[in-house]
């Protein structure tokens, strides 16, 4: 082979890389294009995330956003409590509803739910206070307890990211709510300042930690959570009229 054959050839080789280079950056480029159409239709993200449900259960007959029970009703039960605190998972799926079966749905007593949202050090965005501010949001669409009930089912632990936005947001989708009034609701946090109130009316009342049980104003055993006996004896001595 002569040198300037050589020479064409080596030339040839080089163009054909060149135009394979060209194509292969033209095709990576239609295939980005195509991924950054197809990425939102396959809803991934909050939908996709994995959600527990919560088991059913009877909250009985009269149900006003956060409260329970008849208005009228001779004792009122006010709790405090924190969705990133594990005593209250366990105390809301186990007494809350011994107290329900028993007391609420027999005029008994008034249930209400208050947050103090502290465990996240009470920082904007925070899991404590997301979680709070998204429950609010769906008491907006009537669901305030499922909402309540669900992120309990899916508590793991302490600022680990089991309330990160994301999840509450999947939360919601599991609870088929209008997505759009949820997410309106939830990115302008709108219900920070009742969230808050909520916080400073616990510790003005002495909420030193959650749950906190109150009894007709009083706090059932301070420093302990306390035990469906514990406030079953402080109800029936408030139906009594001792107390």
């Amino acid at each position: 082979m002569s040198k300037r054959q050589e020479i064409r050839e080596r030339r040839q080789r080089a163009r054909v890389r060149s135009r394979l280079f060209m194509i292969l950056m033209v095709a990576g480029g239609a295939l980005l294009v195509a991924f950054a159409f197809i990425l939102p239709s396959l809803n991934l993200g909050a939908s996709d995330a994995a959600v527990t449900p919560a088991a059913p259960r009877n909250l009985g007959s009269q149900i006003d956003g956060r409260s329970l029970g008849d208005p009228n009703a001779p004792v009122r039960v006010d709790v405090w409590e924190d969705f990133q605190c594990p005593a209250c998972k366990i105390f809301s799926e186990g007494t809350e509803q011994q107290l329900i079966d028993q007391y609420v749905s027999s005029g008994q007593v008034y249930y209400t739910y208050h947050f103090f949202a502290f465990i996240d050090g009470r920082v904007a965005g925070g899991e404590s206070q997301q979680s709070s501010n998204a429950a609010m949001c769906a008491l907006e669409q009537g669901k305030f307890w499922e909402y309540h009930d669900v992120v309990f089912a899916n508590w793991d632990g302490e600022n680990q990211g089991a309330f990160a936005d994301a999840r509450l947001i999947a939360f919601a989708e599991h609870l088929d709510l209008d997505m759009d009034a949820f997410n309106a609701c939830f990115d302008d946090n709108r219900y920070k300042n009742e969230i808050d109130q909520d916080y400073l009316a616990g510790q003005a009342a002495g909420v030193q930690g959650t749950p906190s049980v109150f009894v007709n104003g009083t706090l059932v055993t301070p420093g302990y959570v306390p035990s469906f006996e514990d406030l079953s004896q402080a109800i029936e001595a408030a139906l009594a009229g001792g107390q």
